[in-house]
Formats: structure tokens, sequence, C-alpha cells
């Protein structure tokens, strides 16, 4: 039974175009591999590698001039090279990166019948010749897995340690869990991404579409939570499984990915898990420093009322310290003009005493003046 439902998630996880949608053809005058369907170009390479399975695989490597990062990105179930060529080219402008993308065994020109194994074959072969052929760093590159594609993208993710970043695009938890709800992992099953995302040691970003009829975007979510290096995922609301690069928010959601995961650890702001991690174990300035800094800044504009209310305090000490002055000087002036009524009404007793005591002294004068005059006129008369 379990040969029976491996063989059918086997068939249900690989469509090759048929026939495929390019031809390989040599440049006359270079002698360059081409794609049959594409005009030759300076930064695109076109390459047959052969693999530990003894099949030979097409891949195609764009450079970018200014590119610090390479992507290794496998393709979806329903897709060959001629037909993601554009979209590959594209992306190697929008992202500034170095791109390379390939066949599986059994699809466009290369050799062999795809399989689980032989996928696994194919992605290690492509590795290996960027490392060999270009001198990429695992340090440097970003494996893109799309669809089906996850599967060796997870699998040779779960085996490098020290790769820049994982982006998985509309991912399966497992072939059987595209068919079947099952609670866990069978031997018989394939592509078990389910186990393997725990074991990748890199920030893992996942996009899926809400409307994804063929692989739920439960598949993306679940996968979302068991990563250890969460980035924000992108669920693109209304894609579907095969639309998601027409969605403006696509492009705009993984150029910011690749842009934080080219930073130097310490400066990354990944997802929610990786930020409190980077928080825990750097020192340089996070999102803890920062609410220490707003937090000094809210005293600091708290504290600025008190300094004006302590300033007011002083001018109301120093005007009452100054009135108070004032309002002793004035009770010095009150007490001496008291002092100078006091003395004027004593001189003017004095002076009203003295004036009544002349009055009188006048009146006594006169008299006996007038007296004397009367005694004075008896004496004449008789």
């Amino acid at each position: 039974m379990g040969g029976v439902t491996s063989s059918m998630a086997a068939k249900l996880a690989f469509f090759p175009p048929n026939p495929p949608s390019y031809k390989l053809v040599a440049d006359e005058m270079t002698g360059l591999l081409l794609l049959s369907t594409f005009p030759h170009r300076e930064n695109v390479e076109i390459l047959k590698l052969p693999t530990r399975k003894g099949t030979e695989v097409v891949g195609m490597y764009i450079r970018h001039p200014m590119a610090t990062s390479t992507l290794l990105y496998s393709h979806g179930n329903a897709a060959d090279l001629g037909q993601m060529y554009e979209l590959f080219v594209e992306l190697s402008i929008h992202l500034r990166v170095n791109l390379m993308g390939y066949d599986y065994s059994g699809y466009g020109q290369s050799s062999g019948k795809p399989s689980e194994q032989h996928t696994y074959a194919d992605i290690e072969a492509v590795y290996k010749c960027l490392e060999e052929g270009y001198g990429a760093k695992q340090e440097d590159i970003i494996l893109y897995g799309q669809s089906v594609g996850s599967g060796p993208t997870l699998d040779l993710a779960a085996r490098l340690p020290h790769l820049r970043a994982v982006v998985l695009h509309s991912p399966i938890l497992s072939g059987l869990r595209v068919m079947y709800p099952v609670k866990k992992s069978y031997w018989f099953d394939i592509y078990k991404n389910i186990d393997k995302i725990q074991l990748v040691d890199c920030p893992v970003l996942v996009i899926h579409g809400t409307a994804d009829e063929v692989v739920d975007c439960s598949h993306g979510k679940q996968l979302w939570e068991l990563s250890k290096e969460k980035y924000e995922p992108l669920w693109l609301k209304g894609g579907n499984h095969c639309d998601l690069e027409h969605h403006p928010e696509y492009i705009r959601h993984l150029k910011k990915f690749v842009l934080t995961v080219e930073k130097p650890p310490s400066q990354r702001y990944t997802g929610s898990r990786r930020r409190s991690t980077d928080q825990q174990l750097l020192p340089p300035r996070k999102s803890t420093d920062i609410v220490f800094e707003a937090s000094r800044k809210s005293t600091d504009r708290r504290e600025k009322p008190r300094h004006s209310t302590d300033v007011n305090k002083l001018l109301l000490k120093s005007n009452s310290n100054n009135l108070s002055e004032k309002l002793e000087k004035l009770k010095n002036q009150s007490n001496y003009a008291e002092k100078l009524r006091v003395s004027f009404d004593q001189v003017e007793r004095s002076r009203r005493s003295v004036d009544c005591c002349l009055e009188k002294s006048r009146k006594s004068v006169d008299h006996q003046l007038e007296r004397g005059r009367k005694s004075v006129d008896r004496i004449r008369t008789g």
C-alpha cells in the first residue's frame, strides 16, 4: 500500500512540460550553449551539469555586476527553464543577485526521469557548480524553492548550516499531505518538508497565496510556524498557486528580505523570533535601547514643565522677597511719617500754647494800659 501511495504522490508531484518549451543550440560564433527561444545575453550562461545519479541537468546562470548574493532557484512541478527564463532575468535585475536556475532530471533538456531522489542529486550538482565554478560561498547563497521545488530546497538547506537564507514559495508540507490531511509522517511519503524545516538554521521567508487550490495556504503557514528563524511571511490575499509573481507585493517583499539578509546578523530585522534572539544576544542598539531612549525622551519631556515650575517658583520667591523689602521700606517710611506727624503736632501744640500765652499777655497789657489811661483822665477832669 505504501509503495502504491508513494508512486501516486510521485506522479502527482511531477508534470514536466511536454514537449519542452526550448531546445539547446550552440552559438555559431562562440560555440556557447543557448536556449533556442532566446537571443544570447552577455550575462547569461547555459550549462550542462552531471549528477551523482548519472543524469545531466541543464542550468542557467545569470550574473549581476552589483550582486553580493546568489539565488539558487528550484522551480515548480509544471515548468521548465524556457518558461522561467524571463522571470529569472527580472528577478536578477530587481533583487541585484546572481541567479542559478535549473531543470530537474526529466524536465526540459535534462536527461533521465523525474523522481524525489533525482531532484536531490540535481540540486547538489547545481550547488557544487556554484561553489566550484563561480566561487560562491555558502554564506552568500539563498535557496529558493517553489511548490515541489521546496522539497530539494529544504533537503539541501537542512544539510548546510551557514546558508544566507531560504525562500519557500507556495511550499508543501509533504507529497502525501497535499492529497490527504495526515497527522504524522510515513516512511513512504515524499518531500517530508515538515520534518526538515526544523533543521534549517538560517532566516526563512514563506510566500503563499490565500486562494491556492493546489497546495492549501495552511502548508505555508505551518512551515513558517515550524521554522527556527522566521522572517515576516507574505500571505498574498487572493493569490493562486501559479500567479504570485504578478502581485506587486511579491517583488517588494522579496527585495526587502534580500536586503535584510545581506546585512550582518547583528543588523538584521527578520521575523519575530529572529528579533527576539537578536535582542537577547546582541548589545548594539535594539528595540530595548529604543524603548529606553523613548522612555528617556519621555522623561525629558515630563521634566521640562518641572523645570519651568522651578523657575516660576524662584521668580515668585524673588518677587515675594522684593515685595517684602518694599513693604518693609514703606512701613519704615510710614513710621517715619508718623514720627514726623507727631513732631509736627507737638510743634503745632507748642505754637498754639505760645500764641495763647502771648494773647493773654497782650490782653493783660492792654487792660492795664486802659486802666492807666482812665485813671489819668479822671485826674485831669478833677
